[in-house]
């Protein structure tokens, strides 16, 4: 008799594509895991808690990490689950039976794609959420002034990558890049308390 699996998918938010695999059971309910996406720059993860188990899924539409914890029994029983982004309601995460999984991920792709035209064709859709990014960027702009913004490596001279729901700083000299989320009023507060912003640098 095959072992049971469950199909777990979400969207890398630093390479935009689709990953979807899967694991058996007792991979879920023996112990800590990862589901990494390809490119190697995000991961969902997963550990358990006895009875239940905690999911961290990195989030392509507001650049930050959501956490949730469910029942193992709904874990490994649900033939869907799904975790959503506060900022935009829509789904980051989807664990279920296999038909359940790809039939949502591919309606999230939908939604996706239809963000991004709306990005593309209608400046009033540019962020996701416009207010904040303003201010983010004014803020960004201020501790610049006051040459507060430098790498690890050494450097102070950098680029702006603004994109839909975060700024990226990027080092000219080594290409190391510190994102900074720009989609909720408490990314903002958070920017604001900082006096300095340092790039991590590159590791040699």
């Amino acid at each position: 008799m095959p072992e049971e699996t469950r199909t777990i998918g979400y969207i890398c938010p630093v390479c935009g594509q689709t990953v979807i695999a899967q694991r058996s059971a007792f991979q879920l309910a023996a112990g800590s895991g990862a589901l990494p996406c390809p490119c190697g720059r995000s991961e969902l993860a997963f550990r358990q808690l006895g009875d239940r188990c905690e999911i961290t899924v990195p989030c392509l539409f507001c650049a930050r990490d959501h956490r949730a914890v469910c029942a193992n029994e709904a874990l490994l029983g649900e033939k869907l689950l799904a975790l959503s982004c506060p900022a935009s309601g829509l789904s980051c995460c989807c664990i279920g039976e296999e038909g359940q999984v790809f039939r949502a991920m591919e309606k999230l792709e939908r939604a996706v794609d239809k963000l991004r035209l709306d990005d593309q064709t209608d400046r009033r859709g540019t962020f996701l959420n416009e207010t904040v990014m303003a201010e983010v960027l004014g803020e960004l702009r201020d501790i610049a002034a006051r040459g507060g913004v430098e790498c690890a490596c050494g450097s102070a001279d950098y680029g702006v990558k603004v994109g839909y729901s975060s700024v990226d700083l990027v080092c000219a000299r080594c290409g190391a890049a510190l994102r900074l989320p720009a989609a909720a009023p408490d990314n903002l507060v958070e920017l604001c308390a900082r006096d300095r912003l340092t790039i991590p640098g590159k590791k040699e």
